[in-house]
């Protein structure tokens, strides 16, 4: 089948759709006749033309046997690994490719580019160990495939370990040393709240994926990307470490005005944890992929948010001017929080998003959703701008995403562990305050940074604590040996049942602030 025509099979366009709007490789060439090396320019090209055509929602169909796929039926196809692409000239890279079936059904172009030339990566059914999966016809070559991943030699120089993965929509996950796979990031994210319909979920419809030099440190990888609200070019450059960073360089064509648009979004899960143990009945004492987001605002100031399994969908949004990061942490990597020996929550990753340049006034979102199962992801956070982006107006950014391990982000005291209980009235005129109320007492563990100074004489440190709608009816600080930090009470009271609190404290010192902020939501009951 001739180029033009896989083209046309794999992304629903006609042939003639196709030429009309430059997506052809002879479109590419700045004079005619003449070929102009692959680069970024030309993904931005097909992403700008496609955006001036309607999006095509339905996926083509797949052949029957591929398209009755179940779960099992489908993990059982495996990419052989002596197939393996990106190896032959010496590089420290393995390109593996997913089979299309079960929930990923929309093919998807993956292309090498050598030498400035893209060729695409024909289908081959010996690319693939069947398993069970019986296929009485031969498959077309333009058959596409539901993703990709890259190996490496991340934790040892003499074995292959996966290191990145791009599959379903515009999710992809990756992996610094000796973590396992947890949380997951996006390309985009649009309408995460469901306002006025469903959310939107754009898609990876073709990679070009760049051979690498022999004893490369880096790998580039292309997508184009294609929604009803949107198309997009971007660049990731993965730096695979300790600590993998991935660098993002995106330039987006909205073909709606785009008001509920999340950059750089990243999706986790929150089961249980030490703050919320509704559903406890289970072994291990926490199940979460992540525990708490972290934003380093633009004022400097540091946050902590613990996550929540919320018996309600709850949506909080922190206002900030040109942030310098935000992510989704698992803290705790402690084995005796989780005790669990095959999920090994303790070595999840954290992902913190760190933009390159300024990015205006907006807010990082976090939506926290209930679910009654750690297989759930139902925590998901991002930015949303301020300002929306107007259709046919190109946007560009870039930032990084890195993997994060047990290592502190802010540079003093950080907060290990918060737990809830019930305020404990002691004296009359707490015992009046609190008559008639409603009052919860927070327990939160500072760690890290200079605290260690202050544990013989925790007297002289404070603790600055506020609540919206409430009162801070009592602060108490101790020595926590255990932590080899400090321990703050914080005892806060409302007068209404269902009236909802937002909790703020930070640890301060001879005016000399010494800790992040920890903030936290609270409904009383």
């Amino acid at each position: 089948m001739t180029e033009p025509n896989r083209r046309a099979v794999i992304t629903g366009l006609s042939v003639t759709s196709l030429a009309a709007i430059g997506l052809l490789s002879g479109a590419a060439s700045a004079q005619p006749g003449v070929p102009q090396p692959f680069g970024f320019a030309d993904v931005e090209r097909r992403a700008r033309d496609l955006s001036k055509v309607p999006h095509a929602a339905k996926a083509p169909n797949l052949p029957p046997a591929i398209a009755r796929l179940d779960y099992d039926a489908w993990r059982d196809i495996r990419f052989k690994p002596d197939k393996a692409f990106l190896g032959a000239e010496g590089s420290p890279f393995r390109l593996q490719l997913f089979h299309l079936g079960f929930l990923y059904d929309r093919p998807v172009t993956v292309n090498l580019v050598r030498g400035g030339v893209a060729t695409p990566i024909a289908y081959q059914a010996s690319l693939f160990d069947m398993g069970r999966t019986k296929v009485d016809k031969p498959l077309p070559v333009d058959l596409g495939f539901a993703g990709l991943r890259i190996h490496s030699f991340l934790n040892s120089p003499s074995l292959l370990d996966e290191l990145i993965v791009f599959l379903g929509a515009s999710y992809y996950r990756f992996l610094g040393r000796d973590e396992r796979y947890g949380l997951s990031a996006r390309g985009l994210a649009v309408n995460v709240e469901g306002e006025g319909g469903p959310e939107e979920f754009p898609v990876f419809r073709e990679f070009w994926v760049s051979m690498p030099e022999a004893n490369a440190d880096a790998l580039v990888v292309d997508a184009l990307l294609d929604g009803p609200g949107l198309t997009g070019a971007f660049r990731f450059t993965v730096h695979p470490g300790d600590e993998t960073t991935v660098a993002v360089q995106t330039t987006l064509y909205p073909r709606t005005d785009l008001t509920t648009l999340g950059l750089a979004p990243l999706t986790s899960m929150f089961f249980i944890g030490e703050n919320d143990r509704r559903h406890s009945d289970d072994y291990r004492p926490e199940l979460h992929d992540s525990d708490g987001l972290q934003i380093a605002a633009g004022s400097g100031e540091w946050l902590w948010r613990p996550l929540d399994n919320p018996k309600e969908r709850r949506i909080s949004s922190f206002f900030d001017t040109d942030p310098k990061g935000f992510g989704l942490l698992q803290r705790d990597r402690r084995f005796e929080s989780y005790q669990d020996l095959e999920a090994a929550y303790h070595r999840r990753p954290g992902y913190f998003v760190e933009p390159d340049g300024a990015w205006g006034e907006g807010a990082v979102m976090l939506m926290e959703l209930p679910t009654d199962t750690e297989t759930n992801d139902n925590i998901v956070a991002c930015w949303r701008p301020r300002q929306p982006y107007a259709a046919g107006e190109a946007v560009r950014l870039s930032y990084r995403v890195r993997s994060v391990g047990g290592d502190p982000l802010h540079p003093g005291a950080c907060v290990v562990n918060t737990f809830g209980a019930a305020a404990i009235a002691s004296g009359t005129a707490k015992a009046d305050e609190v008559k008639g109320a409603l009052s919860r007492r927070f327990l939160v563990d500072f760690a890290g940074g200079d605290l260690a100074y202050y544990g013989a004489d925790p007297s002289r440190v404070e603790v600055i604590a506020s609540a919206s709608n409430a009162k801070v009816t009592a602060t108490s600080l101790v020595a926590n040996p255990h932590t080899g930090g400090l321990r703050a009470a914080i005892d806060v009271t409302v007068s209404t049942p269902g009236q909802e609190t937002d909790l703020r404290a930070f640890l301060r010192a001879g005016g000399r602030t010494l800790s992040e902020t920890w903030v936290y939501p609270w409904i009383a009951a």
